[in-house]
């Protein structure tokens, strides 16, 4: 498949898909681009790392931007703070140049991905993960 076909498959994957599965594809984006941020950083692309580590935090953002602080109780409260640390992580790690900050993130975003893969998976837990209503979903990030 083309670069041109990709896109519009992941544009299309992203505007058609339940707001459960939408935060896994934010996640999964996200790690790409830290992923990303961290080869750039050791190979010394400070440009790309930059775009990368940009891109990982918008998507945190809107991660954080998406919650729902009337409805979700301590979960929201804890993934606010939790999406918040993460920001505040990454952006220490670029003013100290170290690889570690992003390492860091990495590691609690990949456990948390794979906890919300699970979640939208099972039957059971669908009452865990957002609903769609109706609205439409937020959905900026280019992932």
């Amino acid at each position: 498949m083309n670069a041109y076909g990709q896109k519009q498959y992941r544009h299309t994957q992203v505007t058609t898909v339940d707001k459960g599965r939408l935060i896994v594809l934010l996640y999964d984006g996200a790690i790409k681009f830290l992923k990303q941020a961290r080869e750039c950083s050791l190979s010394g692309d400070i440009e790309g790392k930059a775009n990368n580590l940009n891109r990982s935090l918008d998507i945190i953002a809107e991660l954080n931007q998406s919650l729902n602080m009337n409805d979700g109780g301590d979960l929201s409260k804890n993934l606010r703070r939790l999406y918040m640390f993460w920001s505040d992580h990454l952006i220490q790690g670029k003013i100290k140049k170290d690889v570690k900050f992003i390492d860091d993130v990495l590691e609690m975003m990949k456990s948390l991905n794979e906890a919300w893969n699970h979640a939208v998976s099972q039957p059971e837990a669908q009452g865990l993960v957002p609903k769609d209503n109706g609205t439409n979903t937020r959905a900026r990030v280019t992932v």
